[in-house]
């Protein structure tokens, strides 16, 4: 079986060679292949060669056309820190209220900032690939996305003071999200990942998510669909037990499982739903290969056919390989 045929098995429920397997492997992708980090993050050929060694080298089941999480708010004018060799922050926020959400306007995705980083590496990803493995792209959730543009704490509070503005900025960033998603199908991602670690029950009570903003991630997974990914996958972090189950109302099939939750627990949560995780990432910096083989033995034995083997979010940038290889590896020795 191909990897993308492994991932949609696994969907389905349906056997399958061996068990899926996904190491979140984003800006990883750089270190392995000896390239800096903003390079990767602002030129897509760099972007697409960097993950196709990392494929190369583990043997994982997809790719990601992932940049980093500050893409969206920077091509809605937020003023971005690069520091040397990491991840971007947001220096200055497009917003200073929630209202000001009415004079912005949803980004044209092929010209805006990063956006077209991000399509041109989907393209070359799947022209190389094809349909060998997933290409998975990624939009920010709604609740992220705000806080991205507002600053979290703003966000936060005006979920309370001003509701009615919070819920505006709430779907203009859906729609920013279902523009954005639609644009990665079209130049070549199979599915779209929705990005969401804002939503997460660390963050905001599961009331807020099942009010607010399970009817936006509704929308966007049905626009996404209708653009024909075969898939949602929703990836929250944290302990996302108490909404597990209403990702499948959200049109959500890969739910995203952090180490914090016990797949026993997410399976009896949402017994339908394909369940991606859940390997701790920092383990993969601090801990030796046979005690990531150790940790999958004990996911895998106990995994139904809806599962994926995965790190709980993404793999750190220093990551040890040799760590990273033993996840992948254990789906093999677990089917032979």
């Amino acid at each position: 079986m191909t990897g993308l045929e492994r991932v949609l098995a696994a969907v389905r429920f349906e056997p399958s060679d061996q068990v899926a397997v996904i190491p979140q492997i984003f800006g990883h992708a750089a270190r392995i292949a000896g390239v800096s980090l903003d390079q990767y993050l602002t030129d897509a050929a760099v972007l697409a060669r960097c993950q196709l060694a990392a494929l190369g080298r583990y043997r994982g089941d997809a790719v990601f056309a992932l940049l980093d999480v500050n893409v969206e708010t920077e091509a809605l004018g937020s003023r971005l820190r690069f520091p040397k060799d990491s991840y971007p922050s947001v220096e200055q926020y497009v917003l200073e209220r929630p209202s000001a959400v009415a004079e912005l306007a949803v980004p044209d995705p092929t010209k805006a900032g990063r956006m077209p980083v991000l399509l041109e590496a989907a393209r070359l990803l799947r022209h190389e690939l094809q349909d060998r493995v997933l290409v998975a792209g990624c939009v920010l959730g709604p609740m992220t996305l705000a806080c991205q543009l507002l600053g979290a704490e703003r966000a936060l509070f005006a979920a309370v003071d001003e509701p009615e503005a919070f819920e505006r900025l709430l779907d203009f960033a859906a729609d920013v999200a279902m523009s954005f998603g639609q644009a990665q199908l079209e130049s070549g991602a199979h599915i779209c990942v929705v990005f969401d670690p804002s939503a997460s029950p660390a963050v905001v009570p599961p009331a807020l998510f099942r009010e607010l903003l399970a009817p936006r991630l509704r929308r966007l997974c049905q626009a996404l669909k209708r653009k024909g990914s075969p898939v949602s996958w929703l990836h929250i972090a944290g302990p996302v037990e108490p909404i597990l189950p209403l990702y499948p109302d959200c049109g959500v099939d890969i739910g995203n499982i952090d180490y914090c939750v016990d797949p026993a627990r997410a399976r009896a949560a949402a017994p339908r739903l394909c369940l991606d995780g859940n390997i701790r990432p920092l383990a993969f910096v601090d801990s030796e290969p046979e005690e990531i083989a150790a940790a999958c033995r004990r996911v895998l034995d106990d995994a139904d056919a809806g599962f994926i083997l995965s790190s709980g979010c993404e793999i750190p940038l220093e990551a040890r390989p040799e760590c990273v290889q033993a996840l992948v590896d254990s789906v093999k020795r677990h089917s032979s």
